[in-house]
């Protein structure tokens, strides 16, 4: 590919002296599990979620589990209680419900934002049943409603950030803060290695300003046990890894530039594509989208995407099966939900990683208006 979509090598070639560097930290110091550097890596974290308690676990899906267990063992969830959910996220985010004994409960998305749309977030919470709200930043942007605030008083709300690390609010969450991750009542992270701020294997971690939360989702993640031979809950393994720890404690920092290398894309993208079989993701230039993805729609997808090949240019279908399509979710397969559908058939992702220059994604915009009809 002239234009490849995603090499991780040249996204981490800035970092990887710093990286060796860490890694050979961790395996001098005869810390394997847990240590300092997990210790490290929570702190910072809190600071850029603007949160008070991090817990590192394993990875994003296990972030989310934990949440969700953590609220039943307290006792705010019930199995079987509804938790609203978007139509069109990665299945992640689906699983982690239904893994809990919660019914997901699933709400179509606005085609301009492709996150989750907030009217019918409320008409479906006068559900009785429904108890807590799933609210997932996709590709970047962040999915927040200043009326989830008063939604928040009778629902959990818990955020996704699994694509939008550093992405801030344009209005305040139930805790009177903007940034993803601190804007519901907790919060799941993914550092997987093509995230934003990937790790070199799987990563995760939740955040919370609830410090009882935060307790039982970290003796969850360690076979439910607050000591040693004690066992509280029937807890699991997700503890995160001091090696991954430290590789993304050298990237936190970076979090803004990164982020600001694909904002930069984004622009010449939404500048220069002009074709009217393409729709363009709604384009904003602020911490509001921190473009972990840059989707487009096309009734022609398929053919689309041919054409970009040919001309050496990588792309992903990011997501081309809705979840309720889902083998094993043949339960919901009788759903119609024909907007999450529709974003299924037509979506496209294209390069918008340090892989690609802003001369490439200009190059990548003028094969885009050319394609013909």
């Amino acid at each position: 590919m002239r234009y490849p979509f995603l090499n991780l090598a040249t996204v981490n070639a800035p970092y990887m002296d710093q990286l060796q560097e860490a890694t050979r930290r961790v395996v001098a110091s005869g810390w394997y599990v847990g240590g300092p550097e997990c210790q490290r890596f929570e702190e910072n974290m809190a600071t850029l979620a603007n949160v008070s308690h991090c817990v590192g676990v394993s990875n994003g899906l296990d972030a989310l589990r934990l949440i969700f267990r953590g609220f039943i063992e307290q006792g705010r969830l019930q199995p079987s209680d509804k938790v609203l959910v978007p139509a069109n996220t990665y299945i992640a985010s689906v699983l982690a419900v239904t893994d809990a004994g919660l019914e997901p409960v699933f709400v179509e998305p606005r085609l301009d934002t492709l996150n989750i749309d907030p009217e019918r977030v409320l008409k479906a919470a006068g559900d009785p049943a429904v108890k807590a709200l799933l609210t997932v930043h996709l590709y970047g942007r962040v999915a927040w409603d200043e009326r989830y605030n008063a939604l928040a008083e009778r629902l959990l709300i818990v955020e996704d950030v699994a694509q939008a690390i550093g992405a801030v609010s344009r209005v305040p969450g139930i805790n009177g803060t903007h940034a993803a991750g601190s804007l519901g009542h907790a919060a799941g992270f993914s550092f997987y290695p093509t995230k934003n701020i990937g790790a070199l294997g799987d990563a995760g971690c939740v955040t919370t300003n609830n410090p009882q939360l935060a307790r039982t989702v970290r003796a969850l993640a360690n076979y439910g046990s607050f000591q040693r031979y004690h066992n509280e809950y029937e807890g699991f393994n997700c503890r995160l890894d001091p090696l991954q720890a430290a590789c993304i404690n050298v990237k936190l920092p970076h979090t803004r530039i990164e982020n600001d290398i694909r904002r930069q894309l984004a622009r010449v993208y939404d500048e220069n594509i002009h074709n009217q079989l393409i729709t363009k993701p709604l384009f904003v230039d602020s911490d509001e989208m921190v473009w972990h993805q840059y989707v487009i729609l096309s009734p022609e997808r398929d053919r689309l995407r041919d054409y970009l090949t040919d001309n050496g240019v990588g792309t992903d279908i990011n997501y081309p099966t809705p979840p309720h399509r889902q083998p094993c979710y043949q339960r919901y397969s009788h759903l119609s939900l024909p907007v999450a559908t529709q974003i299924a058939h037509q979506c496209l992702s294209l390069p918008i990683t340090r892989c690609t220059s802003p001369a490439a994604a200009l190059a990548i915009s003028r094969l885009l208006s050319s394609f013909p009809s």
